[in-house]
């Protein structure tokens, strides 16, 4: 049974069971009021009783003292008694009124015989229960040496007003406390709304769909009120709802970038596929046929080969970026940032004489603690980008500064520039300006994200601004060494890989 009402009540609302424990609460209280008041009115009736027997034998002895009986006026159904005290014992005097004893004396004489016992003046009161008379106070006094007068007040007024006092108490504290639980659990129902509201709007969350690719949280805790820690609760409930919303974004934009690069490499990865296999069916004719095309042939096969090496490496560096809190791809060293441009500088040129390179006036060292051989391998990509996409003889000229504790390498070509419509996904994987340009010139749309992905694990950033005749590709890095990126720095770069 008792475990029945414990499941019951925890499977009661916050507010209901808030308001029962109110008015336990409040029940308590009343009892322990009612029983003071109940037992101070006892008391006081009792001593105003004891205080009215008191006076009435101060009377009633002088009659007795003066005629020798009991004279003047008396109170309705009260008794009284007059012993005489004879060799120690108490010994009833005739009444001249039959009424003024009960049929049953034996509560007067023990009282008379505790009197006559008592040393002093003491006067003695005993309640007593009289035979078809009720409950009575008993009140016995000397009125001269050797006569003891006994006195009996009824006492049922006083448990007549206690039993109303009860009774009044009852039905008004049982008033109070189901007023108080009902406009209580009312009072508690609207002070926990806001609750209510949070516990909807939680609701209305798990409701929604979270595996659409697109998924948001569009619900949130916004009605007032509640008190201040009611609105702490709504803050950070708000707060986690928008942190949630923007890792599902985050969420949303990885699964759609991965897609992506995953059509986009398959479709990389193809084409160099298929040449090698047609090279390969080629080479395998011309064994047979034309022995002096094999070589021919061998030589694309390779080639091909090696593109796609190149395509691979490049794709397992972004994979490594990507995973840098695992393993880090770089081996940071003390490296001086002039020598390596200088050094990209001669690369470049051999590499493209028709592409005349200047390299403008900057400081003799820059002392950097980075990877050397990762920064040669942006500013290689930085210059072969602009090879690739400006026409021949365009010029090209590389610039090496310092400004406020970072170094920055800049790559300015005079090309056609950048659509402005190009500019933001330029740094995106396998992503091409001219959609149109041949894989074999315009490369696998690898070499920016590289660049980026490289620059941004050294801590520095990479930018580029363009308009017709010119376009600029900025590098800056930390002069201090390599910075780490904060959790989630690089989103797009780990949602892409």
């Amino acid at each position: 049974m008792i475990g029945r009402l414990r499941s019951a009540y925890r499977r009661m609302r916050l507010g209901t069971r808030l308001a029962l424990g109110l008015g336990a609460l409040a029940l308590v209280v009343f009892g322990v009021v009612g029983t003071v008041l109940t037992t101070y009115m006892r008391d006081y009736l009792s001593n105003q009783l004891n205080e009215q027997l008191s006076i009435a034998q101060v009377a009633q002895s002088k009659s007795i003292a003066e005629s020798g009986s009991l004279a003047g006026k008396k109170y309705w159904r009260w008794y009284y008694a007059v012993y005489d005290v004879k060799d120690g014992a108490p010994v009833l005097r005739t009444p001249e009124d039959p009424t003024d004893l009960p049929k049953d004396v034996d509560e007067f004489t023990a009282v008379a015989e505790v009197k006559t016992a008592a040393a002093g003046g003491t006067d003695v009161t005993r309640t007593e229960h009289l035979a078809g008379a009720g409950e009575y106070r008993l009140r016995a006094c000397e009125v001269e040496p050797g006569v003891i007068l006994v006195s009996a007040a009824p006492m049922d007024d006083i448990d007549d007003t206690v039993g109303q006092l009860i009774t009044v108490q009852v039905i008004a504290f049982g008033l109070a406390l189901l007023a108080l639980v009902l406009f209580g659990r009312k009072v508690l129902r609207r002070g926990l709304k806001p609750l209510s509201d949070m516990a909807s709007t939680a609701h209305g969350i798990a409701s929604h769909d979270l595996t659409e690719s697109a998924a948001r949280l569009p619900l949130r805790a916004d009605r007032k009120g509640g008190g201040p820690e009611v609105e702490e609760l709504r803050t950070a409930f708000n707060t986690m709802l928008e942190h949630i919303d923007r890792s599902l974004a985050v969420r949303s934009e990885a699964e759609q970038r991965l897609r992506r690069f995953v059509a986009d490499a398959s479709h990389e990865l193809r084409t160099p596929l298929m040449s090698v296999r047609g090279y390969a069916d080629l080479f395998q004719y011309a064994a047979a046929n034309a022995p002096e095309e094999r070589d021919k042939h061998l030589a694309r096969l390779r080639a091909e080969a090696a593109r796609m090496g190149v395509l691979l490496d490049d794709l397992l560096l972004l994979a490594r970026l990507d995973a840098a809190e695992v393993e880090t791809p770089l081996r940071p060293a003390d490296t001086d940032l002039v020598t390596l441009v200088h050094d990209a500088a001669d690369a470049f040129r051999a590499a493209h004489p028709d592409r005349p390179l200047t390299l403008t006036d900057g400081p003799d060292s820059v002392s950097l603690r980075v990877d050397p051989h990762r920064i040669r391998q942006v500013l290689d990509n930085l210059l072969t980008n602009a090879a690739i996409h400006t026409p021949a003889g365009t010029p090209v000229c590389l610039t090496v500064s310092m400004a406020a504790g970072r170094a920055r390498v800049e790559v300015m070509d005079s090309g056609p520039g950048i659509p402005p419509a190009d500019r933001e996904r330029v740094f995106d994987r396998f992503y091409r300006v001219d959609k149109a340009r041949s894989r074999d010139r315009g490369g696998s749309g690898l070499g920016l994200a590289v660049a980026r992905s490289l620059v941004r694990a050294h801590g520095g950033t990479v930018e580029v601004s363009s308009e017709p005749g010119r376009t600029v590709f900025t590098v800056t890095l930390p002069l201090g060494g390599p910075v780490p990126v904060p959790p989630g720095g690089s989103t797009v770069e780990r949602a892409a890989g």
